[in-house]
């Protein structure tokens, strides 16, 4: 069984359909691309899928091995620990803190020392923090910023503030990982050096990966499969040599070439 399966999924916003009656599934350890032009609806699925918004109509389940799980209405930090991590289209880290200090507040949401340890400052809390300051040093360093854990977020350059989303969203230990347009911004060098991070993170961490990108190089040269949406709806899906040789996509995404 997919790990998500998305049924007919549909989000109306008064008068206008913005996601209608998308299937969808991710199947575990597999890297999935999601275009289409401006307006297509990518961002709105995303936020369908990790609980930003509710579906008007349809189904999100999420298959962990031993039980399926409905998400739909459930709040985003609950999907978030149920296993389901994201980066955003914009940058939302936290700018005044330091990089350490971002990816440990993703951990401690998933890593708690008990309540009674916190407030009485119990050996156990102090094992805990110091667990957490482990690993999230290794994490940083997967991502070449162990030299950086002291510096404020928003002190770093842009595209090491989109590798520490991904380090932060890794962090919840997620199943699958959303990430949305990471190459925005980006200079050549610094798009492929990404195009080589992914491929890094998926086979260390063994995760699902769905990207919305823009970069038609980096999402060919890293997806398995593609879903490329148009005015809210699939229009079509798979392997990228399926996808760069359909006629539809080339006609309504591509400008007749990809």
């Amino acid at each position: 069984m997919p790990l998500l399966t998305v049924e007919k999924l549909t989000k109306n916003f008064g008068g206008l359909t913005a996601v209608s009656h998308v299937n969808l599934t991710l199947n575990e350890n597999e890297l999935v691309g999601l275009i289409g032009p401006n307006g297509a609806g990518k961002t709105t699925l995303f936020n369908l899928l990790t609980g930003v918004y509710e579906p008007t109509s349809g189904d999100v389940l999420f298959n962990d091995g031993s039980k399926t799980t409905r998400l739909n209405g459930m709040k985003p930090y609950k999907i978030a620990e149920i296993g389901l991590g994201r980066t955003f289209q914009n940058i939302r880290l936290f700018k005044d803190l330091t990089v350490l200090d971002n990816v440990l507040i993703a951990m401690r949401e998933v890593e708690k020392a008990s309540f009674l340890a916190n407030i009485l400052r119990l050996p156990k809390f102090y094992q805990t923090e110091q667990n957490l300051k482990e690993k999230a040093a290794e994490l940083l360093a997967i991502f070449q910023l162990e030299d950086k854990m002291e510096t404020l977020a928003r002190n770093l350059p842009y595209g090491e503030q989109r590798r520490l989303e991904i380090v932060r969203a890794l962090a919840t230990q997620p199943k699958i990982l959303f990430l949305d347009e990471p190459a925005a911004g980006m200079n050549p060098q610094e798009t492929a050096e990404l195009t080589d991070l992914i491929y890094r993170i998926q086979k260390e961490f063994r995760i699902t990966i769905i990207l919305i990108e823009h970069d038609m190089n980096l999402v060919m040269d890293v997806c398995e499969r593609i879903y490329v949406l148009e005015y809210g709806q699939v229009i079509a899906e798979g392997t990228p040599d399926e996808i760069k040789g359909n006629a539809r996509v080339i006609e309504a995404y591509l400008g007749g070439e990809i």
